[in-house]
């Protein structure tokens, strides 16, 4: 099995789906082998693909709200990890960024994964993510949500942090009340033990 800074080193250079990226491949992921939450995401949007830093945007400042960790925290690779299925902005399309190309998941995710034995908490957002990592089929996002407990204290299905959710987030107030207060309960103990 290649070690994980090998991968990482051939993710970077991969151009697998190069000719259909409208600004080319830029793959953008955080992983280490210590990474005790996984963030797994959609795909980089076009400010992420600029900055080249996961999350560097509006939904990041949501996501790292809804966690209850700075922003130092959420970059320490050491402790989190990003992995969305989709590395490169894969464009735009009428309604918003058109869903992560399908070449990088099975050429990539597992063997990634493989790599971070140490994951306690995966947040599954978005249903790219969520069909791949709950087997989710096409289950509707509010009611996969509101089931969260099936899969907690290790998997946590969340809407998208993006402000296109902003609808969602008003008309399921429970989703704050209920859900985000065991979340940040979680992430605190994770981090807090991973400290001792």
């Amino acid at each position: 099995m290649a070690s994980l800074k090998s991968l990482l080193s051939e993710v970077s250079r991969c151009r697998i789906c190069a000719a259909q990226l409208p600004l080319g491949p830029r793959p953008v992921l955080q992983c280490s082998r210590s990474a005790k939450i996984l963030i797994a995401g959609q795909a980089p949007g076009s400010r992420v693909h600029a900055s080249g830093i996961a999350f560097d945007d509006a939904s990041g400042e949501r996501l790292r709200d809804w966690m209850g960790i700075s922003r130092d925290v959420f970059y320490d690779a050491g402790s989190i990890a990003i992995l969305p299925m989709g590395f490169c902005y894969p464009g735009s399309g009428k309604s918003g960024d058109l869903p992560p190309r399908p070449e990088c998941a099975p050429q990539w995710r597992e063997l990634l994964l493989a790599q971070m034995p140490q994951i306690e908490l995966t947040l599954v957002l978005g249903q790219y993510a969520q069909r791949y990592h709950l087997q989710a089929g096409a289950r509707p996002l509010t009611e996969l949500v509101r089931d969260w407990q099936e899969y907690w204290p290790t998997v946590l299905p969340l809407p998208h942090p993006s402000p296109r959710n902003n609808r969602w987030l008003s008309k399921n107030p429970w989703f704050a009340a209920e859900l985000l207060p065991e979340l940040k309960t979680r992430i605190n103990q994770i981090l807090d033990d991973e400290a001792k």
